[in-house]
């Protein structure tokens, strides 16, 4: 029997308040500075909390959108024939006008069309990435373009900050002692995932291999993740046994870690559920301690990070961190990026019911 397709990561490009292009991102996050300033782009004097990770001047949601598609197809090499033979997968915030936003998208973009879309909170962009990668592999298509956006707004700003998630000193410290929550941040992403096959046909250099991807649910509660980490380290392990890989040839996690107290331990715990000894010499940062929770983009921002760290050599650093906590007992990466150490990298993600990602990419 044939072997199924492989699948790459062939272009990408991102926005966040780290900057505009793929290389704004990778600066920011070797750099270890986080981005959080005082909100302006509404009013929050009747805020608990009043910053976020924004871009100075940012145009519509739309606009934005359509911007990072024509980079990642450019970046990708893809002629005009072979965007309109290519489909959209689109991760935003749910609401009514979200099929017209998608349908025009694809239209501006040159696209096929839209194959789906997906409002599943955190998990969106990880979800939308797997299912590209299993669309692919399948031979169901050569390639199709994956974006998501999130540009902080009143509304989710006034749900996080009423339900006390924020962190109240205005910084996001990953599994650190001492942290007080998340910070909402700006993020608009895109990624061309197509077959190797596909790629090395048109003289195409892929830029990463997305070797594995997993989701599982753990149905604990509403809100709070399950202490024992059991739903992520089944994506995990989901991940690498789709990749026939051993938990000592991952060289890096970009975690979910949003800085809240429960989330952090239950990631951690999960880490060493999924990757037991070996984790013990495996770095983990989360790069939301820099530009901040972008929501529904959030895993194709990370994942865009995480591909251009393994291309460099360099890991990001986990900003904010004020000293070890029992409850995360995690070789986390601080004050300055480390070498990769092998040619994998794992980027995580969770969501609120208890819905979780896991995407492996390794280097091309």
């Amino acid at each position: 029997m044939a072997e199924p397709p492989s699948v790459v990561i062939a272009g990408l490009t991102a926005v966040s308040a780290l900057g505009r292009e793929a290389d704004a991102q990778l600066a920011g996050a070797l750099a270890g500075t986080a981005t959080f300033t005082p909100v302006r782009r509404f009013d929050v004097t009747d805020r608990r909390v009043r910053v976020a990770a924004t871009l100075d001047t940012v145009g519509p949601l739309a606009d934005e959108l359509a911007a990072v598609v024509d980079g990642a197809c450019a970046a990708a090499g893809l002629t005009a024939g072979q965007r309109a033979g290519t489909a959209l997968l689109l991760a935003v915030h749910g609401g009514a006008g979200v099929p017209a936003l998608a349908t025009a998208l694809a239209a501006r973009a040159g696209l096929a069309g839209v194959r789906r879309v997906y409002t599943t909170a955190c998990v969106s962009a990880g979800t939308a990435v797997a299912d590209a990668a299993a669309l692919v592999a399948a031979g169901r298509a050569d390639r199709l373009v994956v974006a998501a956006g999130y540009l902080v707004e009143p509304d989710q700003y006034a749900l996080f900050d009423a339900g006390r998630a924020l962190a109240t000193d205005g910084v996001v410290r990953p599994f650190s002692t001492g942290r007080k929550g998340l910070l909402l941040g700006d993020g608009v992403a895109a990624v061309v995932v197509e077959s190797a096959a596909a790629a090395h046909d048109r003289g195409h250099a892929p830029l990463a291999r997305l070797v594995g991807w997993g989701r599982a649910g753990d149905g604990y509660h509403p809100c709070q993740p399950d202490p024992s980490g059991a739903g992520l380290a089944r994506a995990v392990t989901a991940a690498l046994g789709r990749a026939g890989l051993a938990p000592t040839d991952v060289g890096y996690v970009n975690a979910n870690a949003t800085g809240t107290a429960y989330s952090d331990a239950s990631e951690a715990a999960a880490l060493r559920r999924a990757l037991g000894p070996a984790l013990d010499r495996i770095p983990v940062s989360s790069t939301k301690s820099i530009h901040g929770h972008a929501l529904e983009a959030s895993a194709l921002l990370e994942l865009v990070i995480t591909v251009l760290a393994l291309r460099h050599g360099k890991l990001p650093v986990n900003a904010g961190f004020l000293g070890a906590d029992d409850a995360c007992p995690l070789d986390v990466v601080v004050d300055a990026p480390r070498p990769v150490g092998t040619p994998y990298a794992l980027s995580l993600n969770a969501a609120f019911g208890g819905a979780n990602t896991a995407l492996l990419v390794g280097a091309a």
